[in-house]
């Protein structure tokens, strides 16, 4: 399973993600291309220990089995996947240099360290999770604009 830690799957996913431009149409989904990225720098914020979101309740009581069948095999997260509300983006912003920083967070995995991470709906997860699943986020977003 690809994982963020592989440094062939960073230049992979840094290659995709500039291939986004201003004019990047969602093939589904709400998000127009800045709100995706917008979306995706804040989501790497939280994986990578900036920012902490308080654990939802549902994920309390469904997060584990969830994040089993996230993590059973390489299969893509489905389209339209709920996010947390703190991660959904309005509005309209410099999709540039959102997309400059979400790549200097893409980079920064190469130095990840985040042990005892906790996610708010699917609990605690170890780097063994957390390279796999970091990836399928990306991946995920980068084919719900064609990238």
């Amino acid at each position: 399973m690809k994982s963020i830690f592989d440094q062939q799957t960073r230049d992979e996913l840094i290659g995709r993600v500039n291939s986004l431009n201003r004019d990047s149409k969602a093939q589904w989904g709400k998000m127009n291309v800045y709100q995706m990225v917008r979306h995706c720098n804040l989501w790497e914020d939280m994986m990578q220990g900036r920012q902490k979101y308080k654990r939802a309740f549902i994920g309390r009581i469904f997060g584990r089995m969830a994040l089993r069948r996230v993590m059973k095999d390489e299969s893509p997260l489905a389209r339209n996947t709920p996010t947390l509300p703190e991660l959904r983006i309005t509005g309209n912003g410099d999709m540039v240099s959102e997309r400059t920083e979400w790549l200097a967070k893409i980079r920064d995995y190469a130095n990840f360290s985040n042990p005892g991470f906790i996610h708010p709906f699917f609990g605690s997860m170890t780097r063994e999770q957390i390279g796999p699943f970091v990836y399928k986020h990306i991946d995920h977003h980068l084919r719900q604009f064609g990238a």
